[in-house]
Parts: structure tokens; C-alpha cells; sequence
């Protein structure tokens, strides 16, 4: 019996010391995830395929012995963007600007050359058109007008050139201003504190549900700027990190604006923007012309191009005589809307369509009395020649109809 009871003694000791190791293993849980965290990753599967890395190149001849070399390829930066549809992908121009080829590569890998079909610097858009891989689907398309701050938000894209990258934040803001890349103020755009790195310019900002509600853009500046909005009253602050890294705050293009200018885009090859025609005098400038003709609260006329709606309309520039400069008039009021700036003057523009019927309201200045006067100017469409287009891709053919 003794014998029997140590040959059972080391199983039974065996039992007791499993019993606890089995009970922690079905308590643990680390493996599963929340509801929150499945709903996250479900978003990132069922967009991660629709965003894109972007290689741009330059073409420079080498010659290593000072002779007519060849012409190579040379890798100039890399940026994020999205499908559009089918055969469509929307990124930021600044990715592009002043490249001669661009590759856009897939979440599966495959990498295809991609041609231009159009570009907006005042919006930092582009259009590229390039095939695409059966399984890659476009993004759903949200609405920016119905954002709240405080609503979370995710950002996709290729920071640092690590693909396919999930970042997640709130919206911090709505209505922000910032310097576009051709110099021109964007306004209305999304604030978020999503971390957006260089690389993430041109890739998706999405709604919990995985809409498309904003275009990411990186604000790549070392100070911070404070911007009084004139016509909402609300004082709008841009920072950005001084290293060019993420410093918790970044913008994006609302999806609203982005559809406006990329069924134009695909349509046209260029954004048909209303035109008046005026080239308009700085903020600074104004300040320095204050000195000499009294005080200035709208803008002044410095040119008008010939044959140009405003120019039909009668408005007058600055204008060199025998008995000197005749000043311009000063623009106060369009539509109604109070103008500061020739960027006041060029955001109600942006709401106005081809062919429509404005109001100006200014200032003549004749001898040494002013007058305030009042006409109707009806919009034309900006000139080809107006538009700014650096980038050197292959441009889509078409077809003359």
C-alpha cells in the first residue's frame, strides 16, 4: 500500500499544480479585442486597399565623364493618395510639383506609371490616372458640410515611406486657414489632431464608418500663425512642428471642396473658375499706399486685364498721366460681403459660378473728393494662361469633341 501511495503521490501533486495554470489560462483575454478595436480594424481592412504610395522622379542626364550622358530617373520625394474611382487617383499637387514621372504603387504591391489628367495649386489637388488592381475599390464618398468637432477621425497614408500606416485622432477644428503652396490663403479647411507625418500628404481623412471627409495636408512651417477670419469673426491658429514631424496638429482639404474641383478636374482637365479679371493691390501695400491717399479699408485695383469683365464694366485701375498717377479704385463690398483683402476678394469669388451676376461695391477717388459707387460685373471664365501648372508628367490625351 505504501508502495501504491508514492507511485500516486507525484501525479496527484501534478493535478494540483495544473488546476491554477488552467484557470489563468481561460481568464486571460488579452488576445481579444474590444468592440471599439474590432470596429478599428474592420475600417483599416476595408480601406487600407484603396490608399496608395506615390514615388515622383526627375529626369537628369549623367554623364560621368563630361560627355552627353543618359537620361536617369532620379527619385525626387514620396506622398500618399486615394482612389477616386476605377481608374482615378486624387493626391496633393505639392507630391507631384515639378516632377517628371510618377509610380503609383498598391497595397498589394504592384506598382504601375501613372499620367496627369489635371491639377488645382490653388487647392493643392491633383488628379492622376494609372491602371489599377481588380481588387483596390475606391473610397465612399462623405460629407465635410455635417462635421463635429470632437468626432473621431483616421488618417491612411505612407509616413516616412512605411506603407499602409493607421493613425486616429478627433476633429480639433473647422474653418482653419492656411497658405497653399502657390502662395493663395485656403480657407474652411478640417483641423486634426491625427498624426500626420510627411508622406501622409494626399491620403484619406475618414469618419468612423470609413467615409472619405477630408484630404490630409501637412503644414510644414516653424511658427505659428494667427489669422483673424473678417468675414466670421473667429481667429484661427496654424503650428506646426519646427523638425518637420508631427506636433499634433494637422489639416485636411474638406471632401465637399475636394468633389467640387475633382469631377472638374476629370471633366476638363482644369478647374473652370469665375473671373473678374483684377490684380489686386497687398495688404501691405495698401498700408504703405494709406500714406499718401488717405485711409483704405477695402482693396485696391492695380490692373485690369484687357477685355475683362471688370474692365467692361467700367472699373478703373492706377493709372499713369501726364499730371501723374491716377489712383485705382478701392474695392469695399461684393455681394454684400465686406472685402479687406484680395483673398476676401478670392473666396467669394470661389462661390460663384461662370456667367453669374456680382456686385461691386467701391471707392473713385476723383480730384480731392471720394466717391462711393455701385455696378453689376458679370463673371467670365478665368483664362488657361492664369493657371500655374509646374509638374512635368505625361499628361492624359483627349479627345477633341
Amino acid at each position: 500500500m505504501r508502495r501504491w501511495w508514492f507511485a500516486m503521490r507525484p501525479a496527484a501533486a501534478a493535478t494540483l499544480i495544473a488546476k491554477p495554470c488552467k484557470s489563468l489560462a481561460a481568464d486571460d483575454r488579452s488576445h481579444e479585442l474590444s468592440g471599439d478595436e474590432q470596429r478599428t480594424v474592420a475600417l483599416f481592412q476595408k480601406c487600407s486597399n484603396s490608399v496608395v504610395h506615390i514615388n515622383t522622379f526627375v529626369r537628369k542626364e549623367t554623364s560621368p565623364y563630361g560627355f552627353f550622358g543618359s537620361l536617369q530617373d532620379i527619385k525626387q520625394g514620396t506622398g500618399s493618395g486615394f482612389l477616386w474611382d476605377a481608374e482615378h487617383i486624387v493626391t496633393n499637387y505639392h507630391v507631384i510639383k515639378d516632377a517628371d514621372k510618377a509610380t503609383i504603387v498598391f497595397a498589394d504591391h504592384s506598382s504601375f506609371e501613372a499620367t496627369l489628367v489635371g491639377t488645382e495649386p490653388d487647392h493643392d489637388l491633383a488628379v492622376l490616372r494609372c491602371q489599377t488592381p481588380a481588387a483596390c475599390q475606391a473610397l465612399e464618398k462623405g460629407v465635410s458640410s455635417k462635421l463635429q468637432v470632437g468626432q473621431k477621425v483616421f488618417a491612411i497614408g505612407n509616413p516616412f515611406g512605411l506603407d499602409q500606416t493607421l493613425t486616429n485622432g478627433i476633429v480639433s477644428g473647422l474653418g482653419r486657414e492656411m497658405q497653399g503652396v502657390n502662395g493663395t490663403l485656403m480657407r474652411n479647411l478640417v483641423q486634426t489632431d491625427a498624426a500626420i507625418n510627411p508622406g501622409n500628404s494626399g491620403g484619406p481623412l475618414l469618419d468612423s464608418k470609413g467615409r472619405l471627409i477630408g484630404f490630409l495636408k501637412r503644414k510644414e512651417s516653424s511658427c505659428a500663425i494667427h489669422r483673424i477670419n473678417k468675414r466670421t469673426a473667429s481667429v484661427n491658429t496654424m503650428i506646426a512642428s519646427p523638425s518637420g514631424a508631427w506636433a499634433g496638429v494637422g489639416f485636411a482639404i474638406p471632401v465637399d471642396t475636394v468633389k467640387r474641383i475633382v469631377q472638374q478636374l476629370i471633366k476638363h482637365g482644369y478647374v473652370k473658375r469665375a473671373y473678374l479679371g483684377l490684380h489686386l493691390a497687398t495688404e501691405q501695400l495698401n498700408e504703405h499706399l494709406a500714406r499718401s491717399v488717405g485711409q483704405i479699408t477695402g482693396v485696391l485695383i492695380l490692373k485690369m486685364d484687357p477685355g475683362s469683365p471688370a474692365e467692361k464694366a467700367g472699373l478703373r485701375p492706377f493709372l499713369q498721366t501726364h499730371g501723374g498717377i491716377i489712383v485705382g479704385d478701392e474695392i469695399v463690398e461684393l455681394n454684400g460681403h465686406e472685402v479687406q483683402s484680395a483673398d476676401d476678394v478670392m473666396a467669394i469669388l470661389d462661390e460663384q459660378h461662370i456667367g453669374d451676376t456680382i456686385q461691386v461695391k467701391y471707392r473713385r477717388r476723383e480730384a480731392r473728393r471720394i466717391e462711393t459707387r455701385q455696378t453689376s460685373v458679370q463673371l467670365g471664365e478665368r483664362p488657361r494662361h492664369a493657371r500655374q501648372d509646374s509638374s512635368g508628367l505625361r499628361p492624359v490625351r483627349r479627345s477633341k469633341l
